[in-house]
């Protein structure tokens, strides 16, 4: 078994993400933050105190034991939220600022499009569109929408 970057991790009873690190010392509030969340999910994820400061570095996901790698999972799980864009229903300009009407995995919805740097272009045809009220929605293949997602698409591209 690999060395643990702490001693514990547990939720305390008000749901809490609570670390002892390797001196003993405990944290309460810690969030898990990955360095690569679409690249490389499993790997690289760093335990940030409430002051903003690293406490341990989880170099591997998969190599923590079960407990401790359950939990965090849950907690990224709850963390980073990217609904996927299954079509484009409707665009009201292809100005920005622009509202969109979209299909995603969750239902329908309408998000507000900044500017076209808030669709960041990912390896292998994969997107990642930022809403002005912070939600991530992913779209895993852009070549794979239909053709009149794929024509409205191309209008911010």
């Amino acid at each position: 078994m690999p060395d643990l970057p702490f001693r514990d991790l547990a939720l305390d009873a008000f749901g809490r993400l609570v670390l002892t690190d390797l001196d003993g010392a405990t944290h309460v509030g810690v969030t898990p933050v990955r360095a690569h969340p679409i690249s490389a999910p499993d790997e690289g994820v760093s335990l940030v105190g409430v002051h903003g400061h690293e406490l341990a570095w989880v170099a591997r996901l998969s190599t923590l034991p079960d407990g401790p790698r359950r939990l965090l999972e849950g907690e990224l799980a709850a963390r980073e939220f990217h609904p996927t864009l299954k079509r484009l229903i409707a665009v009201n300009t292809f100005a920005t600022p622009s509202t969109w009407r979209i299909d995603t995995d969750r239902g329908e919805i309408d998000f507000v499009l900044k500017s076209e740097e808030d669709i960041r272009r990912l390896e292998e045809g994969r997107l990642l569109i930022a809403s002005t009220h912070g939600v991530q929605l992913q779209v895993p293949d852009r070549w794979a929408l239909d053709k009149h997602s794929k024509k409205l698409l191309e209008r911010f591209l």
